[in-house]
């Protein structure tokens, strides 16, 4: 069996960039499956098309095809052929994919590949379903998780970084609307798996957060 770790949590948990440490330190291929339900929005927003409209959204879904790659060691998403690595990380777009992503015909576009990515080789997967739908039989599972004021303190510094005026008040409201949609929704709705491991970073640097769930994988491949 392949080596697999699925890491899910609520949004502005770091599992990104906790995923993408952990890959890098033991040689595995990182899937941001984030990524790619954001790649699918922003095909979405690009049609004109509301969050809402579900059939519409389904007719579309067989003329999008998303890919992720690795240029220098860098990942690149693409959509359609078209590098979209920038564009899928606008607020906007991480709205709708957080909307869009409870259909099941976006889902079905997307977990299948993720699936054979993780058949053939070893990986770190995160989102909000991996270990308890995309991957249920991952030998180690984490639920990363913050307090919302911690979540919200850390995208308004990111964004401050970036230059990119910001409200924070606005910044925690949205978070919260989005822990509701993601673990209120029909399809695989977001949950710790019975066998999952708890981390709560909210007084954990990065560094502490990548060397608990590498000794975990560690123990597991021992």
């Amino acid at each position: 069996m392949r080596m697999n770790i699925a890491i899910d949590g609520p949004a502005g948990a770091g599992k990104s960039t906790i995923a993408k440490r952990i890959a890098k330190e033991l040689g595995f291929v990182y899937v941001d499956t984030g990524a790619m339900y954001r790649a699918m929005a922003l095909y979405i927003l690009r049609k004109g098309l509301d969050a809402s409209d579900e059939q519409g959204i389904a007719a579309i879904c067989d003329a999008i095809h998303v890919e992720i790659r690795y240029c220098d060691g860098e990942q690149q998403v693409l959509l359609n052929g078209e590098d979209v690595s920038t564009q899928i990380r606008q607020e906007e777009v991480g709205n709708m994919a957080s909307a869009t992503s409870v259909y099941g015909c976006v889902r079905t576009k997307l977990v299948a590949l993720q699936q054979q990515l993780a058949a053939t080789q070893n990986v770190v997967m995160d989102g909000r379903d991996i270990g308890t739908c995309v991957l249920p039989d991952a030998p180690l599972k984490i639920y990363l998780t913050a307090s919302v004021e911690t979540r919200a303190q850390r995208r308004y510094r990111e964004l401050c970084d970036k230059g990119i005026s910001c409200d924070l008040q606005a910044i925690m409201k949205d978070i919260e609307e989005r822990d509701y949609r993601d673990m209120h929704r029909e399809i695989s709705p977001l949950r710790q798996a019975d066998d999952a491991v708890l981390v709560d970073s909210s007084d954990m640097t990065i560094d502490e957060v990548v060397a608990c769930i590498i000794g975990l994988c560690k123990e597991r491949m021992a």
